[in-house]
């Protein structure tokens, strides 16, 4: 196992499309999801801590509201090694951030690799095999290595990465050079590049050594790169918000795709608990249920006490949740983060988020 790789957990997201099981205090990343006992955070921090080699050379990376809910999720993680954002400003600062204090103490040759907190991953020895090779990649070239998920079906709910000329096999895997992103498509595109062979799906997940990348932030993204060296965190209300997607994988020359098949999720909304756990059943059911000519549907309830009764429905999501319930159709949980800003609007409402 390579133990030179030091994982970063990417722990700030909302979650908003997983309401109401999913609220302010109580993200997406702090939810068990999948029957495992284990929490997205945790079920990750699980699959890398062999990679990190221990808890000292795990890092997390959240926002200030639920700081204290990963140490409560995670009391084994070192406090200096968990950085807490005082504010949002999506993905760029927070992958900047966290390489400047890891080049800090590790050393600018320190291998980084960044991981949303709310991923699935299948096979956990395929996962560390593709990490080990991408972290061979990193160490030995100026690369900034992302995974490419081969794609099982033509979503319009994920960016595409295009392959380009191959950089040849690391641990037996090979490697292509980016040739360009795309981001979310439409329907007939997301076929066409499912014919071609050449694309994967944007999983998120980045590894480079801490020198290249802070040296293509000076190039691409120099404002916000100095006001975090200058002020640190307390930079972060100048900031814009940028995805680190837009802020630098778009515009480096180094992008490289290790194209990777462990089985892989992108726990985005109710409708993924569908291609977790179906199987053969007529329901994903995670309540009691007693339904009568009901199939295609999502049943989730908090409270193992209580009953959801249904009849007549088909591919609708159904959650109950302490004081709130949500029935929508399934191909209309986007618009779940639609409604949330109209509770935002109203006082006694907004308590539910």
């Amino acid at each position: 196992m390579n133990n030179s790789l030091i994982p970063v957990i990417l722990a700030g997201g909302k979650g908003e499309r997983f309401w109401p099981l999913s609220r302010r205090q109580r993200p997406k990343q702090f939810l068990c999801l999948d029957g495992s006992g284990r929490s997205l955070l945790q079920a990750t921090a699980d699959r890398l801590l062999d990679l990190a080699g221990g808890w000292d050379r795990l890092w997390v990376i959240t926002s200030a509201v639920i700081a204290d809910g990963v140490r409560e999720q995670l009391p084994e993680l070192p406090e200096e090694n968990l950085l807490v954002e005082p504010e949002g400003r999506d993905t760029a600062p927070a992958v900047a951030w966290a390489t400047l204090e890891v080049a800090k103490r590790h050393g600018k040759d320190a291998i980084a690799g960044f991981f949303p907190a709310d991923h699935w991953i299948g096979n956990r020895q395929g996962f560390q095999d593709t990490l080990n090779a991408a972290a061979q990649l990193a160490a030995t070239e100026d690369a900034i290595v992302t995974l490419g998920i081969s794609p099982g079906y033509a979503s319009t709910g994920y960016g595409y990465i295009e392959q380009g000329e191959p950089k040849g096999n690391y641990g037996n895997l090979p490697v292509y050079k980016v040739s360009r992103f795309t981001e979310k498509p439409d329907r007939a595109t997301a076929e066409e590049f499912i014919q071609t062979g050449r694309f994967s799906w944007n999983s998120g997940m980045f590894i480079f050594r801490a020198n290249t990348v802070l040296s293509e932030l000076a190039t691409h993204a120099p404002a916000m790169l100095n006001a975090l060296q200058d002020k640190g965190k307390a930079a972060y209300a100048t900031l814009e918000k940028k995805s680190i997607d837009y802020a630098l994988m778009e515009k480096t020359q180094l992008a490289y795709v290790l194209p990777a098949d462990f089985g892989w999720d992108d726990l985005g909304d109710w409708n993924s608990l569908e291609r977790l756990l179906k199987g053969e059943s007529k329901n994903v059911e995670l309540a009691r249920h007693v339904g009568k000519d009901t199939e295609g549907s999502i049943l989730y309830a908090s409270d193992e006490n209580e009953v959801i009764v249904t009849i007549g429905m088909e591919d609708v999501v159904i959650v109950r949740d302490g004081n709130a319930t949500l029935v929508v159709h399934k191909s209309r949980t986007q618009d779940i983060k639609k409604v949330l800003k109209e509770l935002q609007g109203d006082a006694e409402l907004e308590k539910l988020l």
